[in-house]
Order: C-alpha cells, then structure tokens, then sequence
C-alpha cells in the first residue's frame, strides 16, 4: 500500500471515529448533564430548585446559541470596522465603501429584486396549484411533480438552468425553441435587466413546490362545512375565495412569504453558479463571498455581511410580531 492510500485509509478511519463521537459522545454528553444537573438540583430547597432549574436545563442551547450564533454575529460586527488585515481600527470606512461603490449598490438592487418578486411568484403559483388541484384524482401526481425540484440542490438546479438558457440553440433549451419557429438566439444570462429575472425563475422552480405542499395543508384545514354554506349562500367561486379562503390562508401565506424572503435576501448559490455576478446580476451573498475570498478583504466582507444581517433583521421583527398577536388573538 502506497502512501497516498495509507493517508487516505487514516482518513477514512479518523472519520468514522469522529462519526462515532458525535453519534455516540454527544448523547453520552448530555444525559449525564441532565442526570449530574438532577442530582445537584435534588439536594437544593424546593424554592431555589423550582427557579434554577429551567436555566440549567436551557444552559446547553443557551451555550450553543452563544458560541455558534452570538459571538460570530458581534465579532463580524466588530470586524466590519477594521481594515483588510484587521490590525487597523478603520471606522466607517467599510460602509461607506459599500453605499457608494455602483457594484454593491447594484448588488442591493438586485436583492431587493429577488425579495420582491421571487415571494410574490412563488406564493401565487404555490397558491393557484393548490386550489385548483385540491380535490381531484391527480392531485397526488401534480403535487410529485411540482415539488420534485426542491429534492435537488440549488447548485445542481444552476447547472441545469445554466444549460437550458445557454446561447447554443444545440445545448440551450429556450433557444432550440426560438430556433424552431425562426425566432432570434437570445442571451439569457447576459441581457441586463432580463437576465435577473431569469434568474429569479430558477428560484421559483425551485420554491413552488414547497409554498405548494404548505399551502395545500392549510387550505386541506379549511372546514368543508363553512365552504359549502357559503355556496347555498349564494357565494360564488370566487367569493368563497377571496372572503373566506384567503382570509383563513393568510397566517399560511404569511409564513411561506417570510422563508422565500429570506431566502431571497441571502440567495447565493444559484447567482454563483450560472453568473457569478456578471451582465449586473450580483447579489450581497456573492459579494461578500468575493470580497473575502477573492479580494481577501475580510472587512469589507464582514461590512457586507452585516448590511445582509440588517436587511433581514425588518422582515424578522415582522414575523414576530405576527406570531404574537395571533397569540393574542386565541
């Protein structure tokens, strides 16, 4: 056996014990926190034990969400007012790097492109498929086919998109289309400002089915009963809908919007793959995924980092808000 292949088989094995070590140490771990915590609590007076006990056993996530969510949260933070070796205190520098530079306002141009248009896309979609496949024989079939996509990885759904919009009527999808009925070769990736919207249909193949399949469970909740009373109302299809399934959708629809949004605000790897931000398609992810990788800028990285913690924290609140007055509301 050669030396490449003991390093591989040393790897191999390092691997497994590592496995082993999470599947079998992490437990291990945490039962004898709960039954070291148990002990310790037993010999304490009822008084003091009813008040501590609910900090010890949220003492473990707590120490998770501190060292894997706080403190890289705040050091990124801190890091955004450094220079690019960050061994120079460099103040608002970074940001004022970032609002006045074409490229990364572009960039946040175009994410609030994606957060606008790929909810709005994805949850009416998700919505029509739903209603007009609820009730009916195929409806299991459309509902495979439609959510089928979200079974493959957003780099692999780049790929295959990058191949349907290529300019080469023989590889590209759409323009063997255009070819067949005498249409012009079109540049999908690299007409500005199509090209983003290309982009952001790639992420609605990708999220329909998902918004679908919610979607479909929640108007599946909607009591038979309370629909067709409205019918021998007098209500019509479309009545039935916008005055009583849309209302009752709405806190559905609401949680479906805020994930796309999300996802739209840190959407990454589908830019990356088929543009890498070319022809005026950059978003912040990629930006800061360039700045630190490529310019080896760690300050203005952690800037832009930052600018897309921010924009997300509005959408956040929002979504918290909502949670409690329908809190409220039962």
């Amino acid at each position: 056996m050669n030396r490449r292949q003991h390093v591989l088989v040393d790897l191999f094995e390092n691997r497994i014990a590592l496995g082993l070590i999470v599947v079998l140490g992490v437990p291990a771990v945490l039962v004898g926190y709960v039954v070291l915590v148990e002990a310790v609590i037993s010999r304490l007076p009822r008084r003091v034990s009813n008040g501590v006990r609910p900090w010890l056993w949220l003492a473990p996530a707590l120490i998770f969400l501190g060292v894997f969510l706080v403190y890289p949260t705040l050091a990124t933070i801190w890091r955004s007012f450094f220079n690019r070796r960050g061994d120079e205190f460099a103040g608002l520098e970074n940001y004022q790097w970032f609002f006045t530079r074409n490229d990364t306002l572009m960039a946040l141009r175009n994410n609030v492109l994606w957060a606008v248009l790929l909810p709005l896309l994805v949850v009416g979609l998700g919505l029509l498929i739903a209603v007009l496949v609820d009730r009916v024989k195929y409806e299991v079939v459309v509902k495979s086919v439609v959510f089928l996509p979200m079974a493959i990885s957003f780099v692999a759904a780049g790929v295959i998109w990058r191949l349907m919009y290529d300019l080469n009527p023989e590889t590209g999808t759409l323009n063997a289309l255009l070819a067949t009925v005498g249409g012009p070769q079109v540049g999908w990736l690299s007409t500005s400002p199509w090209n983003n919207l290309m982009l952001i249909i790639v992420g609605v193949w990708m999220f329909t089915g998902l918004a679908m399949v919610i979607l479909s469970a929640g108007l599946k909740g909607i009591s038979p009963e309370l629909l067709e009373a409205a019918r021998i109302d007098g209500a019509n299809e479309r009545e039935v809908f916008r005055h009583i399934i849309l209302p009752l959708l709405s806190p559905t629809i609401a949680v479906v919007a805020t994930t796309v949004i999300i996802f739209a605000l840190k959407t990454f790897d589908i830019v990356y793959v088929m543009t890498n931000g070319n022809f005026d398609t950059d978003v912040i992810a990629n930006t800061m995924y360039k700045e630190l990788f490529a310019n080896g800028q760690q300050g203005r990285a952690a800037t832009v980092a930052v600018v897309l913690l921010l924009a997300t924290v509005p959408v956040m609140v929002l979504n918290v808000k909502r949670f409690k007055q329908q809190e409220e509301v039962r």
